[in-house]
């Protein structure tokens, strides 16, 4: 308990410079929010009376210790895009971005894992497989992927949808979790559930490929390495199954650096959101951080720069305790 409260604590003086850092190079780069919003015909005292409005006209020391009193009371500002509270922009997009997440770790993780085991235990030719897959995901861009990807399976074969959560017009579930494949199943809704499914599909693989290469290499290594201990060897000499050796000597001892990765592959998810929801019109944290940027909308930038790395300190906490689970001779002092 004591080394979660200093963890705790660490995350806190994290999280505030991550906003010190995010808050001044969004204002050092080009672009000036009080001309997007008056539009560019706006002359200069229209432009004054933005500024003023918005608090753009203070210095920056002073803008940012408001913006931490507001952050304290649990307010992002105002979005200058969409001219809504940035905590309900937020609340909007951030179930999208999560659902996206939650698929393409589970597949990444799933398919890594499998291939690493399987690689590592039968080694020749199906080891040279799974290296070569796991070089080649690893290799090839995720935008490169993503356009041959709407190329091929929605224009080319008219097998998987261009983009977006559901068709132009469809109304979505009810909202429970807004997580649509979710939510659909909840409101006894198979047709719209399979449709959901269908949208996440070419997002959800382009995700996923480079971090499959990642955990697939990771495993097998661990893998490899457990396999040559000395209590594996004499497991087997017992007369032991390999099954048996497998689920209860080798494989949780050769967890540790894959589930290491699986902390850092949420950061890397964190990131590729912005490309992948872009590119498939998918309506996320990422497509609305990108839009953010682009409009130089402060306080959007701001929030969903603080909502990554939240999820991504949060997740490498997470990882730290499970040590604990995977082995107790691990101690935190």
């Amino acid at each position: 308990m004591r080394y979660l409260a200093r963890r705790i604590v660490l995350m806190v003086f994290v999280l505030w410079g991550v906003t010190f850092i995010t808050f001044f190079l969004s204002r050092v780069v080009p672009g000036d929010p009080a001309r997007f919003i008056a539009g560019p015909r706006a002359n200069a005292e229209t432009l004054a009376n933005i500024r003023l409005l918005y608090g753009l006209d203070r210095p920056l020391p002073e803008q940012y210790v408001s913006y931490l009193t507001n952050l304290l009371h649990g307010d992002l500002g105002t979005s200058i895009v969409t001219r809504r509270a940035v905590t309900a922009d937020i609340a909007a997009y951030f179930p999208a971005s999560l659902e996206l997440a939650i698929y393409g770790l589970v597949l990444s993780t799933g398919i890594g894992l499998l291939l690493g085991v399987v690689g590592a235990l039968r080694g020749g030719r199906t080891d040279r497989f799974v290296q070569s897959i796991s070089i080649l995901t690893l290799s090839l861009p995720a935008f490169w992927i993503a356009m041959v990807s709407q190329v091929a399976f929605y224009s080319g074969l008219g097998l998987l949808p261009f983009g977006g959560r559901l068709p132009i017009g469809a109304t979505p579930p009810p909202t429970v979790t807004g997580l649509y494949t979710i939510d659909s199943l909840l409101a006894g809704d198979p047709g719209l559930f399979l449709t959901s499914v269908r949208h996440l599909i070419l997002p959800v693989v382009v995700l996923s490929l480079a971090l499959i290469g990642v955990m697939a290499r990771i495993t097998r290594g661990s893998m490899l390495q457990v396999l040559d201990e000395d209590y594996v060897r004499t497991a087997r000499s017992k007369g032991l199954s390999w099954r048996r050796v497998l689920t209860r000597h080798s494989f949780r001892n050769a967890m540790l650096a894959p589930v290491t990765v699986l902390g850092l592959n949420l950061g890397l998810l964190a990131g590729g959101v912005f490309l992948v929801e872009t590119i498939f019109a998918w309506p996320g944290i990422g497509r609305y951080g990108f839009n953010a940027i682009a409009n130089s909308d402060y306080n959007a930038t701001m929030a969903v720069t603080l909502v990554v790395a939240g999820v991504y300190v949060v997740a490498n906490l997470a990882v730290d305790l499970l040590y604990l689970v995977l082995d107790p001779r691990i101690r935190y002092a």
